[in-house]
């Protein structure tokens, strides 16, 4: 099983885990998400994109408040993303309305062990 998870085949989730900082609006928020889910024309790689913000009762969520999820065929089109111009553009416009930022990527599995 960790050759399957090391090889760049393979389905990729890209996972974001945001907390925004209290002077972003929620006007300039839904700026920047639609922003983020035009990524998925403007790069190859990007396959899908979802969102959402945090409805967990467990309360364990950490001050993450949101979750963008992004899909590529492979660890290299991940790659492919994060160097791709319109990434970076956006990605330097985001990172700075960050109060705390979590990135995951990894490869779903069966929920059989």
């Amino acid at each position: 099983m960790a050759a399957a998870a090391g090889s760049s085949d393979g389905v990729v989730k890209h996972l974001l885990l945001a907390r925004f900082k209290e002077e972003v609006t929620p006007e300039r928020l839904d700026g920047l998400i639609r922003r983020y889910a035009a990524l998925v024309d403007a790069v190859p790689s990007m396959k899908a994109f979802h969102w959402g913000t945090d409805v967990s009762i467990e309360n364990m969520h950490q001050g993450f408040t949101h979750v963008f999820e992004s899909t590529f065929e492979s660890t290299e089109g991940v790659k492919e993303y994060i160097e791709h111009p319109a990434h970076v553009e956006y990605a330097n416009e985001l990172l700075p309305l960050m109060e705390k930022v979590l990135v995951i990527d990894y490869k779903p599995a069966a929920g059989k062990a």
